[in-house]
């Protein structure tokens, strides 16, 4: 299955801690930027953090497979082993996770690798693998 990107623009209260957590912590290229916002290759999509100072979080979760899930949040389906380096790499670097590296929906169509964390503006991110990637959109 070949998916084409998404674009997603999002709020963030400071450019220069986006761009150590999305370029240096995650790792992800960075592209056009400005004054005011940075393009990301975000795992081959494209997303742009823009500078809103007044911007905050919203509070909201909804329960999924036993975890409160932040809503709403944005991330990506990756290999299953960039999920696993990509986890320890934030564990070694003392991540607060929402919900810790965890395997849900166990033994189902849908089972997968999930954690979910904050950027520095409060923006929740969830990165995810699946057990059979054939199955993302499995009922």
């Amino acid at each position: 299955m070949t998916l084409p990107p998404f674009h997603l623009a999002f709020p963030v209260h400071d450019l220069h801690a986006a761009r150590a957590f999305y370029g240096g912590l995650l790792g992800c290229p960075e592209g056009r930027s400005d004054a005011r916002w940075i393009d990301y290759d975000f795992f081959g999509h494209q997303i742009v953090a823009h500078l809103s100072p007044e911007a905050k979080p919203r509070a909201h979760t909804n329960p999924v497979d036993g975890h409160d899930v932040p809503v709403p949040h944005f991330g990506a389906v990756l290999p299953l082993e960039e999920w696993r380096a990509l986890a320890e790499r934030l564990e070694a670097a003392g991540t607060a996770f929402v919900i810790a590296p965890t395997v849900r929906f166990a033994g189902e169509p849908g089972e997968q690798a999930t954690m979910f964390f904050l950027d520095p503006s409060g923006n929740a991110l969830e990165l995810k693998a699946m057990r059979d990637p054939a199955k993302l959109f499995a009922k």
